[in-house]
Formats: C-alpha cells, sequence, structure tokens
C-alpha cells in the first residue's frame, strides 16, 4: 500500500476529492488519471460513458444516447463537480471542447479550482 493510501486509513479527515472533465474520446488518458489520483489518496469522480473507447476498449458497446440524454448526462457531471474539492482538466494535446469549457466555467462560478493536465506536464 502507497504511503499516501496509507495516510487515508491512519487519518480521521476525509480525503480531497477531485473530478474529472474532459472529452470522452481521452478514455485512456481518463483511465491513467483515475488511476495515479487514486494512488495518490484521492478520491476520484470521473465521466460515466465513453463513446469514443467503444472501439479499442469495448466500453459502451450497445449503448448510446441521445440528445437529451447527452444534457441530462452533462448535468449530472456537473452535480459531480458540486461534489469536487477541485476538477482536472485532461486538456491532452491542448484540447477542450465546447462541454469541458463548460464544466470549466461552471466550478469557476462556484470557486472550484480547476487543475490542467497540460500544466503538471510542464512541471
Amino acid at each position: 500500500m502507497s504511503a499516501e493510501l496509507q495516510r487515508i486509513f491512519d487519518a480521521d479527515t476525509r480525503p480531497t476529492i477531485v473530478c474529472l472533465c474532459g472529452s470522452s474520446r481521452f478514455y485512456d488518458e481518463f483511465q491513467q488519471a483515475n488511476y495515479d489520483l487514486t494512488m495518490a489518496g484521492e478520491i476520484v469522480l470521473s465521466i460515466g460513458f465513453c463513446p469514443h473507447a467503444r472501439a479499442q476498449h469495448r466500453h459502451g458497446d450497445g449503448v448510446s444516447h441521445d440528445s437529451v440524454e447527452e444534457v441530462a448526462l452533462d448535468e449530472l457531471h456537473k452535480r459531480k463537480i458540486d461534489l469536487a474539492d477541485y476538477i482536472y482538466v485532461l486538456d491532452v494535446n491542448g484540447y477542450v471542447g465546447e462541454s469541458t469549457k463548460s464544466e470549466i466555467a461552471y466550478a469557476s462560478r462556484r470557486g472550484i479550482p480547476v487543475d490542467y493536465l497540460s500544466q503538471q506536464q510542464r512541471s
């Protein structure tokens, strides 16, 4: 067990909660960030559906959603942002789509800090 995870078991405090935001086309990056942040002792909230990952990872096979469901899923993700201490934007190759821009704006309006994968990669 990592030192960060052990610290959580030893502490009486709630771990930091992060909500991952970004394009669902970056399935592998979502999985890597989820693993890295979990192993760092954080509670990770993520997208629930990656339609772009079907071919390679079989995620979402047989599942589709229409525009009404897409709006509902976007709203559900904003409720996850409400629970988060900060959001972590997976801006792979600098890409931030319209949905992700709306999530960043939503978090900012609520005073929720925003971190970016691209900033971490430069450090």
